[in-house]
């Protein structure tokens, strides 16, 4: 009688060891070689150095005295001293040209956002009779360079004679911030959904009320760049001030700081300690207006 062969078990497939996956090769950026690296580090370090280098030139400068900063030696600090900010602080009008330039500025940001955001706002969600015609305006006025500007804006100034006076600076500054800023915060206003204002619509909001409590919130980051953009348009203008101011009590700091290098006799040193702190307000701006930049932009990329 044949002995009946039974087939061997099946092994389990767990038992079975599996090939190894073929993990699939993504895109992605070739590794550099270290030559490519170098060169590359290299170039950004040699382009960091020469946009530095005027900065660390006129801020070790400020320290010097004056013969150290026109000598032909090149030193990093010669005799240091305070006496450069000290004469600027107390023995000129930089104060006032110090007061003068921050309620300009002041004054420019302030009544610049406000009119740029209405206009934005007016243009991106209404239609009305010359909209159309009214931003091209203000994208035709950039075209033209602001010394072509200053001759219409002069006479304009003095028929109602404002020449000499602050009110006319803050004036001319606001025909070269307000038609770009409008533009750019036209432009943020459409990417923000129409669904939101027809929302807050429905909860009986007016015009006025959706566009303060629902839309100007959610364009924080447009607006702080906005605020920085007209801030400096009117800090370091120098073109309008001195078309426009006449006497010593009304400088700006910018146009001030021509009072240190006359013709014959030019004071670098009290020149460069002048410019460090006509810095100071200008960097704590900007300070500002990235910290509302970045946390507009996060807050924005939240879902509740």
């Amino acid at each position: 009688m044949s002995q009946l062969t039974t087939p061997a078990a099946a092994t389990p497939a767990a038992a079975v060891p599996a090939a190894p996956a073929k993990t699939a090769k993504r895109p992605g950026r070739s590794r550099r070689s270290p030559a490519k690296s170098l060169l590359l580090h290299g170039t950004l370090i040699v382009a960091s150095l020469i946009a530095l280098g005027p900065i660390a030139w006129v801020l070790l400068s400020s320290f010097k005295p004056g013969y150290a900063v026109q000598s032909s030696d090149l030193t990093l600090v010669k005799d240091p001293t305070l006496a450069n900010y000290s004469y600027v602080l107390f023995d000129t009008n930089f104060p006032k040209w110090l007061l003068n330039s921050v309620i300009v500025a002041a004054f420019t940001m302030l009544i610049g956002i406000f009119l740029s955001a209405t206009t934005g706002y007016a243009v991106s969600r209404f239609n009305f009779p010359g909209r159309r015609p009214l931003m091209m305006t203000f994208l035709i006025t950039q075209m033209f360079p602001a010394a072509i500007l200053i001759v219409p804006i002069y006479t304009i100034m003095a028929r109602f004679g404002l020449i000499n006076t602050l009110p006319a600076l803050i004036i001319a500054y606001l025909t070269i911030a307000v038609p770009f800023c409008a533009w750019m915060l036209k432009g943020y206003f459409d990417s923000i959904p129409t669904s939101l204002d027809e929302a807050a619509a429905l909860d009986g909001c007016g015009p006025f009320a959706i566009f303060w409590r629902v839309v100007l919130p959610l364009a924080r980051p447009a607006i702080a760049v906005t605020a920085f953009y007209t801030f400096l348009t009117a800090w370091g203008e120098v073109m309008y001030a001195s078309a426009f101011i006449q006497t010593d009590n009304k400088f700006t700091l910018a146009y001030g700081l021509q009072q240190f290098v006359p013709q014959f006799n030019p004071q670098w040193e009290y020149l460069t300690a002048a410019a460090v702190l006509v810095t100071v307000p200008a960097g704590v701006v900007f300070m500002i207006a990235q910290r509302h930049l970045v946390s507009g932009l996060t807050a924005g990329g939240t879902k509740g």
